[in-house]
């Protein structure tokens, strides 16, 4: 059995019953949806014409909700219905990334995840969903798609059906007869910044507005009504990824000076560098924790994990690493160095805590500019760059000998060079989607591309890349701090906008 629906909209009126009647029937808040009417215009005066969608859950065979969200909160049932349970939710927002089709939302009432769940209680009865059975002109069919005998099946099988971005590999089972393709392909359309008898909320993609005008400048097909999308990560996910990079970065760039410096600098090693790797990793754990719309439910994340998520096995990453960093330090506060198997254990799980969240936006399906290859190699780079940025700044403080800050400011370049080359090629080579071309876009053409070129890159690689070089011919302790500094506000720059971009392209 798997349940699933068939929305015919050559039939659909625009008429909103279905969202009117699932709000009633689930006690939706204001401001929030699980189903939803958008309305799309196509031509000009007097040769014009509007087309409806109804969006919603697609609750597809192969949920990336499912898989990214930590505590299992959201699952797929035997039926097929994807439903979830608030009371494992963490608040944590990455099935709203995850999603392909903008389906969920936060719920303001008790701060948790929610969708369209196919009316499961109705279902349990025998019952159709509420949206069914008050649609006037039944433009909207729910049934097993598995039985041949079942309307939804029949239309699935015999009539001209489409479903929404099937290149993500969802398998969904939300199927439409008769609907324009730009209305279930967002990346098509033109926006204005207001709807034709409403106002815009803040959220409705105000970043897409801005970055596709030129793209989209000729459109015909122009988007008039749709509800709040508000981009689910902000500041605090990129400055997570930051001190995260700091965090990791100190103790694996110490490993592998201490390779080549031996034991001296003992201070430095032993004792600053793991106090900056856990400083920062506590403050990785608090952004991660207070970013949780449920924040008193953290500890679920290790209570009812699901193995699955990275965003769990992240967690254990980090914990495994700060039990070394931890142990480095009390040893280093004994007077003793850390062993090399210990100093390489630590390597080894800095580079994993620095590099699984690659794979946790990697199952954010819905964000294309996240699903780069190449995203797993930055976040390396990244540790190495705020490592030896740290470490330069320390060392200078404590007036270290210069054959420890040598090789350090040696990673600096090599690192910020290879940063360099990265990020230009990242967004100068051909985009393998629509989506991450438009969100590219909006980096280095768009709202965001005066800070990216202006602080990222210009400031934050360019004059530390040149700073650091000089220092290898004239010697300069002043600036050596000056690019280290500016190597860390570039990274805080490039994490703040590569979160931005990412969200900056419609879904729905």
């Amino acid at each position: 059995m798997r349940y699933g629906f068939v929305i015919d909209q050559d039939r659909c009126i625009g008429c909103h019953a279905c969202t009117v009647a699932c709000k009633e029937e689930h006690q939706v808040p204001v401001g929030v949806f699980r189903t939803w009417v958008k309305y799309v215009e196509k031509g000009e005066f007097p040769h014009t014409s509007r087309h409806f969608g109804v969006m919603r859950c697609n609750h597809c065979d192969d949920s990336p909700c499912t898989v990214i969200c930590p505590t299992s909160a959201l699952y797929r049932r035997s039926d097929g219905i994807v439903d979830f349970d608030n009371q494992r939710c963490i608040g944590c927002k990455a099935c709203m990334q995850a999603c392909p089709y903008d389906a969920l939302y936060i719920d303001p009432n008790n701060n948790t995840a929610a969708k369209c769940n196919f009316c499961a209680h109705r279902v349990e009865k025998n019952l159709e969903p509420a949206c069914v059975i008050v649609c006037p002109t039944q433009a909207i069919m729910a049934g097993d798609l598995d039985n041949p005998g079942s309307k939804v099946s029949r239309i699935v099988a015999t009539e001209k059906v489409s479903v929404r971005k099937p290149q993500k590999g969802t398998q969904p089972k939300l199927y439409y007869v008769g609907i324009e393709g730009d209305v279930i392909e967002p990346s098509r359309l033109s926006r204005e910044d207001t709807y034709f008898w409403a106002d815009k909320r803040g959220g409705n993609n105000a970043a897409a507005l801005t970055s596709h005008t030129d793209n989209l400048a000729g459109a015909l097909a122009r988007e008039v009504y749709d509800i709040p999308h508000p981009a689910p990560w902000g500041w605090k996910i990129a400055a997570y990824l930051w001190t995260k990079s700091i965090s990791s970065g100190a103790l694996l760039v110490a490993a592998i000076l201490l390779s080549f410096a031996g034991q001296s600098a003992s201070t430095l090693f032993n004792i600053v560098c793991p106090a900056i790797a856990l400083g920062a990793l506590a403050i990785t754990s608090a952004l991660l924790v207070f970013d949780l719309k449920r924040p008193d439910r953290f500890f679920y994340l290790i209570t009812k994990p699901n193995f699955r998520s990275w965003l769990v096995i992240g967690t254990y990453f980090l914990i495994g690493y700060g039990a070394l960093g931890s142990v480095w330090l009390l040893l280093g506060i004994l007077g003793r160095p850390a062993p090399a198997g210990l100093q390489w254990s630590a390597a080894a799980f800095a580079i994993a805590s620095a590099c699984y969240s690659a794979f946790l936006f990697a199952q954010a399906k819905g964000r294309d500019l996240w699903q780069s290859p190449l995203f797993l190699w930055h976040l390396l780079v990244q540790a190495l760059v705020a490592g030896s940025s740290i470490i330069l700044i320390a060392g200078v403080l404590m007036g270290v000998a210069s054959e420890i800050l040598r090789p350090t400011s040696v990673i600096l370049l090599l690192s910020l060079l290879l940063s360099l080359a990265m990020i230009l090629g990242e967004v100068s080579l051909p985009h393998v989607s629509e989506d991450v071309r438009m969100a590219t876009r909006t980096l280095i053409r768009g709202h965001l591309a005066a800070r990216f070129w202006g602080l990222a890159m210009s400031v934050g690689l360019v004059a530390p890349i040149l700073l650091v070089a000089f220092t290898m011919t004239a010697t300069s302790s002043a600036i050596d701090i000056v690019a280290a500094a500016l190597a860390l506000a570039g990274l805080w720059w490039f994490e703040e906008l590569w979160v931005k971009a990412g969200q900056s392209v419609p879904l729905s």
